[in-house]
């Protein structure tokens, strides 16, 4: 019965594919996290951006509803 005791914590000492499991888990959700991040910053600064191109041309562009004669 010792022996098997022992058998049975050396294992679970050395095995570790259920913290690595855990670890890469854990990586995936802050990378995950980092790229929303990212995305929802980079996505206001082209929205403003974009706005203001929009502000800057809309004066250029040809008024609709002409004479039409």
């Amino acid at each position: 019965m010792l022996s098997l005791y022992t058998n049975l914590m050396t294992r679970l000492r050395t095995e570790e594919k259920g913290a690595t499991a855990v670890e890469y888990g854990i990586m995936v959700g802050l990378i995950a996290v980092v790229i929303i991040i990212a995305v929802s910053t980079l996505g206001t600064t082209l929205n403003g951006f974009f706005d203001s191109v929009n502000t800057e041309l809309a004066p250029a562009a040809p008024a609709s509803g002409g004479t039409g004669s």
